[in-house]
């Protein structure tokens, strides 16, 4: 019965969990999306339809079944793998969402390769580096969580682009060539999203980390003579690991959700400068699509750090 219990309590209720998340996240996005002002009908007649056309249109978009038909129908679409179409151009939101995301992926990838070490970095220096730069660095570490992307992206285009003229200050690529063929234009987009998320992220790391240095075996290592890497490496990371991959899921849906300013600040034609302009025209079902996806890449995370729980200390995560 025990072990039917750690069973259930293990990688049965992980799953659940997630799909619990992902239920709750669905409903809530298409509410909202759908109390948002307007209509696709309205932005599709450029305000000049008389009410006659604008109840044809709705009648062709769906737009006129009670809300939990709609709902219903694009939960079926999306978990078959069909969102639906545009209302604005009626092309497939899957289709769509595959021309943008190469963009969005390999923005959000390559800021969360730069962030996460340099969040454990930040983290670990703010309680094991020198005593008298611990203040200096958890001050830039909270100032860097707090600092606006727009702000951080004006100010990294005035001293990369406008004053040193490293890079160009906007990221416009070509039709059909991919983000990673010019790297150039991906420095400045990649910096806006990864420093504030590794400034986050170790903020919320420290805390985690001034636990487990604070631990009985972790200070007799070090008075054994143990290097500060080799703490870090051998004591210190399997006690944080679970809370860092939690920490990861967390920071890599914001890396997503943040693509939304950072594209359109420079000019990129991915996943969060759609979502933008679809906002803009009430095209509900690719905004339901690209929220759901981002909750999605958040779901996905958990579980892994749930794993990652299980792993490091099945009875703690099987508790949890």
């Amino acid at each position: 019965m025990a072990a039917d219990g750690a069973r259930f309590g293990g990688v049965p209720r992980v799953i659940v969990r997630a799909g619990a998340l992902l239920s709750c996240a669905s409903t809530v996005i298409f509410l909202i999306t759908e109390a948002l002002p307007g209509d696709a009908a309205v932005v599709r007649s450029g305000g000049r339809a008389t009410a006659e056309q604008l109840d044809r249109l709705r009648a062709e978009a769906g737009l006129d079944r009670p809300l939990a038909e709609r709902y219903v129908s694009w939960l079926a679409g999306t978990l078959s793998g069909d969102p639906g179409h545009s209302l604005l151009t009626g092309r497939p939101v899957a289709e769509l969402i595959g021309q943008r995301m190469p963009v969005t992926l390999t923005l959000a990838a390559a800021a969360l390769a730069l962030a996460v070490p340099l969040m454990a970095i930040l983290a670990w220096a703010a309680v094991g580096g020198p005593r008298p730069l611990r203040p200096v660095i958890t001050g830039l570490v909270v100032g860097g969580a707090a600092l606006p992307q727009v702000a951080l992206a004006a100010l990294l285009v005035a001293l990369l682009s406008a004053a040193w003229k490293l890079v160009p200050p906007v990221s416009l690529l070509p039709a059909g060539e991919p983000p990673w063929s010019r790297p150039a234009l991906l420095v400045l987009p990649v910096l806006t999203l990864a420093l504030p998320a590794a400034a986050y992220g170790a903020a919320l790391l420290r805390g985690a980390v001034a636990d487990a240095v604070s631990r009985p075996f972790v200070r007799d290592a070090g008075l054994r003579g143990v290097s500060a890497a080799a703490v870090a490496l051998r004591y210190v990371f399997p006690v944080v690991a679970p809370a860092a991959v939690r920490l990861l899921a967390v920071v890599a849906g914001g890396l997503v959700a943040g693509t939304t300013v950072v594209e359109t600040l420079f000019g990129l034609a991915g996943l969060g400068e759609l979502l933008v302009s679809s906002v803009g025209g009430r095209d509900l079902p690719v905004v339901q699509a690209v929220t759901l996806l981002a909750a999605a890449v958040v779901a996905a995370g958990l579980i892994t750090a749930d794993a990652v729980a299980l792993a490091v200390d099945p009875r703690g995560g099987a508790a949890r």
